[in-house]
């Protein structure tokens, strides 16, 4: 198999630019990514910065202005997120455009998306030396409206609320929105003061997905994307020490809720970089990736014990979350065969037709994900965080390399450490917090 897509790297002032060359897409699509450590000190703020950077330019000064101009530009859309990967914060501007040459448009629609993208970024709307409080306003006001939103969805909160407590000494714990109660406490001149230490401190990668030219899309960028000032590092981050655990964390919460969310996590010490993440990921496949797995098999099937059963890798953190939604009282017999489906990875206890039909799985989602933008630039972009040059090819052979005995060494690396439980109001109190 073979790229569809040739990148070209260059480096322009405090940018890295990917210029990710195919011809299957109409459209040419910006993404802008910039990351720094997650700090509790500053992840409310970064939260907030992004949305307000959005919401408004010198030339654009308000969202009803920057929606307007997306509309002139044949239906163009603009449009940031928040995540973090691993120990990072990451914001993600996205502006997907019409590619001109599809259109016999006059107008370079390439350059007009390239120029709102660094406006945004470098030429924010300003009333004198702060930003438009109005947007400022705007903003807090959606950020909370997004931490709500988490509260409202169970699934979602189980989810967040087990790595709170499984990671509680470690900045991952950090949800990448930050502190609801945080929120109102951010200044305007605050959140101005560190858009400028921000912009002198960031990581920043630019990556252009499309039918376009390195030699065409580089000058257009230089000329946009005019940085002031002196670089300047952040202090280095020491990488936090996992404290191992004698017993597994068991933690449930009350709420007056119809459906129990039952969430296991793993800690696996297998980094993205690391030719076992490759067996992580096979075992992971086999154990709760896909429909064919263990969990979805046994505990959702054949035992009839969950709504849902499934699994997820943390990929830059080194955690195997486990999710599942139960009836109230199914919680101990449905913790016992999540934990035994893994026990059972351990030990061998799985086909050669499982492993084929899960690295077949994995080849797939690979190839469908590379067959959109956002899938390249987010393949590509794992490399960055992790330092890495893994290809879709390197992927795709590393897969097919899997031994049955690297799949048991991988899984015997993971540990169980927490075990979070949200049942309702009207179950028994068993307490906040005990050992298992």
């Amino acid at each position: 198999m073979t790229n569809q897509f040739t990148e070209t790297t260059t480096s322009i002032d405090a940018l890295q630019v990917h210029v990710l060359s195919c011809t299957q897409f109409k459209t040419n699509t910006l993404y802008l990514k910039l990351h720094a450590p997650l700090d509790s000190d500053t992840v409310t703020k970064r939260a907030l910065l992004a949305h307000v950077l959005e919401s408004g330019t010198e030339r654009f000064p308000s969202t009803k202005a920057l929606r307007s101009e997306l509309n002139r530009l044949y239906g163009a859309s603009f449009n940031v997120d928040v995540s973090k990967k691993g120990d990072q914060h990451v914001i993600t501007y996205r502006i997907d455009i019409a590619n001109e040459k599809f259109l016999g448009a006059n107008e370079n629609l390439l350059e007009a998306a390239v120029t709102m993208l660094s406006d945004a970024l470098l030429r924010p709307a300003k009333d004198g030396e702060l930003f438009k409080e109005a947007n400022v306003t705007k903003e807090k006001r959606a950020l909370k409206q997004r931490l709500d939103a988490i509260v409202d969805d169970k699934m979602r909160y189980a989810g967040v609320r087990l790595i709170e407590e499984m990671c509680e000494q470690e900045v991952f714990r950090l949800h990448p929105y930050g502190d609801r109660a945080s929120i109102d406490n951010v200044s305007n001149d605050e959140l101005f003061a560190y858009y400028k230490q921000f912009l002198q401190t960031e990581q920043m990668d630019l990556y252009i997905v499309g039918d376009v030219q390195a030699d065409t899309v580089v000058p257009i960028i230089k000329n946009a994307f005019a940085f002031s000032g002196t670089r300047q590092s952040l202090p280095e981050v020491k990488e936090e020490q996992v404290v191992s655990k004698s017993d597994v964390k068991e933690v449930q919460e009350a709420q007056d809720i119809q459906q129990g969310k039952l969430n296991i996590g793993y800690r696996v010490p297998v980094a993205y970089d690391s030719e076992d993440y490759y067996a992580l990921q096979v075992m992971n496949g086999i154990f709760g990736g896909f429909s064919h797995s263990k969990l979805f098999t046994n505990v959702r099937e054949k035992e009839s014990l969950a709504y849902y059963a499934a699994s997820r890798l943390e990929s830059h953190k080194g955690l195997l979350l486990v999710m599942s939604g139960i009836e109230f009282e199914q919680f101990d017999k449905t913790k016992a065969i999540i934990i035994q489906q893994m026990d059972d990875m351990k030990n061998g206890v799985f086909t050669d037709t499982e492993v084929e039909q899960t690295k077949a799985m994995i080849a797939n989602q690979l190839l469908e994900m590379i067959d959109t933008p956002r899938g390249i630039v987010e393949m590509l972009y794992n490399n960055v965080i992790a330092g890495t040059k893994r290809s879709v090819e390197d992927f795709l052979q590393g897969i097919n390399n899997v031994t049955n005995e690297a799949i048991v060494n991988v899984a015997q690396k993971a540990q169980l450490d927490t075990v979070y439980f949200l049942k309702g109001l009207e179950e028994e109190q068993h307490g906040s917090e005990k050992s298992i």
